[in-house]
């Protein structure tokens, strides 16, 4: 089993909690930024138990793949952890409800080659937040803790990516699906992420900072002129290498859509 790769992998290689050295950091070169994109990605890694239970029940057929959701499940509970441990050591934390919100499992995609394609865009535009934002802030351990986090979601991008080119083999008529994924998450000027596509709205969270909350400080203050287009593009390029297809705007995202379903 892939999984089985996967775990090896994981267990050989991958970063601890312990790792990181909460007591050095330093409350002085924390900005209030820092806080909010601390929150905010601690809200966005707690919906990793209802992407579990939604994996679980779609992919019931899908020994391999489930087995992967369970230990990419557990990366991401670490990541919620690490955030809200960093928080903890400068006096701040996240709401337990909240966080309790988060819970209810997502429903099935159209397909299950769809759900995957959500997961890859999820998994590469995380990447892509942590990875800039570690490069913007100041604090050591933070930047430490965003780097480890962004270098994961990489791996779970690789994963996702595999798994979606396997189904994609066995059921390619699922591949509309895909590429209707691939624009819905791709065609505004902004970031769209599933957390707060299928999480918006939901009374218990009120005024706490969730994963949009980050995203809008993210464009706002760090990225660089340009570089939505660029996360776009990199996911636009990813979907070329699955499917075979021009993907590179959205334009011919959706000609090859319409020539699919057609």
């Amino acid at each position: 089993m892939h999984s089985f790769d996967v775990f090896r992998h994981y267990e050989r290689l991958h970063w601890k909690l312990s790792d990181l050295d909460l007591p050095a950091v330093d409350p002085t070169l924390v900005r209030p930024e820092y806080i909010t994109l601390a929150k905010s990605a601690a809200m966005g890694e707690s919906n990793v138990i209802a992407a579990v239970h939604g994996f679980l029940n779609e992919f019931v057929d899908d020994y391999d793949f489930s087995t992967f959701a369970v230990v990419w499940g557990y990366q991401e509970v670490q990541h919620h952890y690490a955030f809200r441990s960093w928080l903890g050591a400068i006096g701040e934390d996240v709401e337990d409800r909240a966080v309790g919100a988060m819970r209810e499992p997502y429903a099935p995609g159209s397909t299950p080659s769809a759900t995957l394609a959500t997961n890859i865009i999820s998994e590469l535009t995380v990447n892509h937040v942590y990875r800039a934002v570690s490069s913007w802030v100041a604090e050591p351990v933070l930047k430490e803790l965003l780097l480890n986090a962004s270098r994961d979601e990489a791996g779970h991008a690789r994963e996702f990516i595999h798994y979606t080119n396997e189904r994609l083999k066995k059921r390619p008529e699922e591949l509309p699906s895909v590429l209707e994924t691939l624009y819905v998450y791709s065609s505004e000027a902004k970031i769209k992420h599933p957390v707060s596509t299928f999480k918006a709205g939901i009374a218990e969270l009120g005024d706490h900072e969730t994963i949009d909350t980050g995203f809008e400080l993210f464009l706002e203050q760090v990225a660089a002129e340009g570089e939505l287009e660029v996360l776009h593009d990199k996911v636009r390029r990813t979907f070329a290498s699955i499917t075979g297809l021009d993907l590179s705007s959205n334009a011919k995202v959706r000609r090859a859509l319409a020539d699919a379903i057609a």
